[in-house]
């Protein structure tokens, strides 16, 4: 029993790898896509997927991609169309099928693989911002800009003619 559970747990270290190293949650979770508790959803987000594969029997990769696409959409307001959810899925499945056959040795060798991976994030940056003297000195030669051009108010539109039937003409500006 206790070696059930080990195994069992191993799967689930599987998916944290999995999660936890695809570009698209860490951007999510990194920005606050999903809110305050963003990163306590994409721990729940793990727990989730792996109870999905225990409680479904054979699933296929779209079904799991259905799956994640709908977490993500709801838990991190993220549409994900950068063609990495087959990836991601591909891996799960074949994660899944490793821990169903008892290929122990080879699910972890795939877990060490994804993890040594995490180190090399997904970093998202701002452009580089101009300094607070160049943006001062446009301004400025904006606000100069416009007192120098100045444009006189339009003319007033005609008034509404009646026509002899009771309709009102109404003309562009």
């Amino acid at each position: 029993m206790a070696a059930a559970a080990a195994s069992r747990e191993l799967f689930t270290e599987g998916v944290r790898a999995a999660l936890h190293t695809w570009p698209v949650l860490q951007i999510a979770v990194d920005n606050g896509f999903g809110g305050v508790y963003a990163q306590q959803k994409a721990d729940w987000m793990v727990d989730v997927v792996q109870q999905y594969f225990h409680d479904n029997a054979d699933l296929q990769q779209c079904e799991v991609e259905d799956f994640i696409a709908e977490l993500m959409n709801q838990e991190f307001d993220t549409v994900v169309d950068d063609g990495s959810l087959p990836q991601v899925s591909i891996s799960l499945l074949q994660m899944f099928s490793q821990w169903q056959q008892g290929a122990l040795q080879q699910l972890q060798h795939t877990i060490s693989t994804l993890t040594q991976k995490k180190s090399q994030r997904a970093k998202v940056t701002a452009p580089p911002t101009q300094s607070d003297e160049e943006s001062d000195a446009e301004t400025q030669a904006m606000d100069c800009d416009s007192s120098t051009t100045h444009n006189p108010p339009p003319p007033p539109p005609p008034p509404p003619q009646e026509e002899e039937d009771g309709w009102t003409v109404v003309r562009k500006k």
